[in-house]
């Protein structure tokens, strides 16, 4: 059996990059080696930041992998840098590598470009023509195609779950390894995902359930704490993971939606008590009423009397 090499990045969440290429392979029972080439900070609401492997450390990491295990298959994934694809371009010519597969990383799975336009002109020179085969979703096509024509992409739906492409192209990796022709390796690799991803699912994030325990602490605690810091503290999360959450599922900053709901309970209190202005303040720990009647007009245009002037009839 052929050795793999996979030349990629990182994915925290192990649903694509070096994590997934390494477990599938490894549960198929093939031989894999790797190089990485960026790190990622990502959970599953996406990708927060970049760290790419600088390219003279990934051509070391190639030199002592191809000198040693002299791999076969080569399958490259996320490349974000002109001087690391001139690497792996320069590997790919001088190991000439029995196959190549391609799976691009044009697109985080919010929708994020993840690669700037001359990288990808160079990619469509300079690495595609080398490649057996290309695995992508089509409006990754569009953009690393262009106009020009390959007989070696094999596309799939736009609407293909996160980390398909990588899992198809690192499957069909693995029947070529096998000593399978392309079309037959295409083909089981077609069989054994149709198999193998609904069982798998996607990882499971936390999120929804975030943000309902958020709405109760809130709910719970909004007389006495208007701190994002604390909410996170409280939930055990960083205030971070707590924005990512709160955008993702209403658009909202963490420090927003508290304030949104401060306000909420405020209109109450102005409404339903006869409570004044400076009692409200206090049981809702403002430093002053002036604070108070401060925060209560920039968020809704108007002062806590007049407010309850113009409500209450």
């Amino acid at each position: 059996m052929s050795t793999i090499l996979t030349i990629t990045g990182s994915d925290s969440t192990g649903g694509s990059g070096v994590q997934a290429d390494i477990r599938a392979i490894t549960e198929l029972g093939g031989r894999v080696v790797s190089v990485i080439t960026s790190l990622t900070i990502q959970n599953t609401l996406g990708i927060q930041e970049f760290f790419d492997i600088p390219a003279s450390t990934v051509a070391n990491q190639i030199e002592a992998i191809a000198n040693d295990t002299q791999p076969d298959i080569v399958k490259i994934g996320m490349v974000r840098r002109l001087d690391t694809l001139s690497v792996i371009v320069n590997f790919l010519q001088r190991y000439k590598p029995a196959y190549v597969l391609y799976d691009p990383v044009v697109f985080s799975s919010n929708g994020d470009l993840l690669m700037e336009s001359h990288l990808i002109g160079m990619i469509r020179r300079q690495l595609l023509p080398l490649c057996s085969l290309i695995v992508m979703r089509r409006k990754e096509s569009r953009q690393i195609l262009g106009t020009s024509a390959f007989d070696t992409v094999y596309l799939l739906d736009d609407t293909a779950v996160h980390g398909l492409a990588n899992q198809t192209s690192t499957t069909i990796a693995y029947y070529l390894a096998t000593g399978h022709t392309m079309a037959e390796a295409r083909q089981k690799a077609t069989e054994y995902i149709k198999i193998k991803a609904p069982q798998e699912g996607q990882t499971h994030s936390r999120s929804a359930e975030l943000y309902r325990d958020f709405l109760k602490a809130i709910a719970a605690y909004i007389r006495q704490r208007s701190d994002v810091a604390f909410y996170a503290d409280y939930l055990n999360v960083t205030s971070r993971y707590l924005g990512q959450v709160t955008n993702r599922v209403c658009g909202l900053t963490p420090k927003a939606l508290i304030e949104q709901k401060l306000i909420e309970a405020l209109e109450h209190e102005l409404q339903a008590t006869d409570q004044t202005i400076q009692e409200i303040a206090n049981g809702y720990k403002f430093s002053s009423q002036a604070h108070f009647t401060k925060l209560f007009k920039r968020i809704t245009g108007d002062t806590p009397s007049n407010y309850r002037k113009n409500h209450i009839k």
